[in-house]
């Protein structure tokens, strides 16, 4: 993949769940203190995002700007 304007740190207002979506397609999940809580690959067309867990939990997003993200009922914001 690319660098994608999305590529980087996007991080709930609490900072408790942190998403790093890397630019290799691959992302990072950490929750709390557990880092790499989940890890998996993302797809990104236009402003969609999907993504699946190495585990097979699959989820989807939207970018509703170019620092916010819309993912599982939280909202993220890049850090």
């Amino acid at each position: 993949m690319t660098q994608h304007p999305y590529v980087g740190m996007w991080v709930t207002d609490g900072g408790h769940i942190r998403h790093e979506l890397l630019p290799n397609g691959r992302y990072d999940e950490a929750r709390g203190t557990r880092k790499s809580a989940y890890q998996g690959r993302y797809e990104i067309k236009g402003n969609h995002i999907d993504y699946w867990d190495d585990t097979g939990f699959t989820a989807d997003g939207n970018f509703v700007d170019k620092d916010t993200l819309h993912h599982g009922g939280m909202i993220f914001r890049r850090q």
